[in-house]
């Protein structure tokens, strides 16, 4: 199954701040029994490598790498096993990178020109970031007016209330979320939180994969 595959089957992204990658086994659990299918490590932490190792070493999640702003952090994270990278925003050297290694990216957009720089690139799926400060679904639906072959993965300010509202506009690939698992109670460990905060994501999203 493709990334893109699994993401419109299970359209909840959640977003992972971690900080002590000796906690990525217990949130692996947490998240896959709340009926996840998909995690973003994002390279905010020393620890994301090791966590995108340890996560990716499960089987039962697809697991990619976040906040990649360079080629070598592409490569790195490829390495330790990202089925997939995400960037905050256009990086054509990492763009580069993912493609000769045949792994998905999903750059950052903002702007109409900046996922022309996509389609240019020969992409067809972006990061609308961030999301509710940009002007969220209005404006998603703006720009895939233009842009109607375009799918959209809207992450920042993504609250479970709001997953429904972003999955029913058809260019909606599927929304990246930190509400799932937040930093904080990543560190607290606080594993029940999260399996809850999973299953509340997942039913509103419109029920489990």
């Amino acid at each position: 199954m493709t990334v893109t595959n699994s993401l419109q089957i299970g359209p909840v992204l959640p977003v992972l701040v971690i900080e002590d990658a000796g906690h990525a086994g217990a949130l692996g659990d947490a998240l896959v029994k709340g009926g996840l299918t998909s995690a973003e490590v994002t390279l905010r932490t020393a620890a994301g490598i090791d966590a995108i190792r340890a996560l990716a070493g499960r089987g039962d999640l697809v697991v990619g790498a976040g906040t990649v702003l360079t080629a070598e952090q592409a490569e790195r994270s490829i390495a330790a096993g990202a089925r997939f990278v995400v960037t905050p925003g256009f990086a054509p050297a990492v763009v580069r990178v993912c493609q000769d290694a045949g792994v998905p990216v999903f750059p950052g957009v903002a702007t109409a020109t900046e996922i022309q720089m996509a389609i240019d690139a020969g992409l067809g799926v972006v990061k609308f970031f961030p999301a509710q400060q940009l002007g969220g679904v209005a404006m998603i639906k703006a720009l895939s007016a233009p842009f109607s072959g375009v799918r959209f993965i809207p992450t920042g300010g993504v609250t479970t209330a709001l997953i429904p509202d972003y999955l029913a506009l058809p260019a909606i690939l599927a929304v990246g979320t930190t509400a799932v698992a937040p930093v904080d109670v990543i560190a607290a460990q606080q594993w029940d939180e999260i399996t809850i905060r999973s299953e509340r994501a997942v039913a509103a999203a419109g029920g489990a994969a």
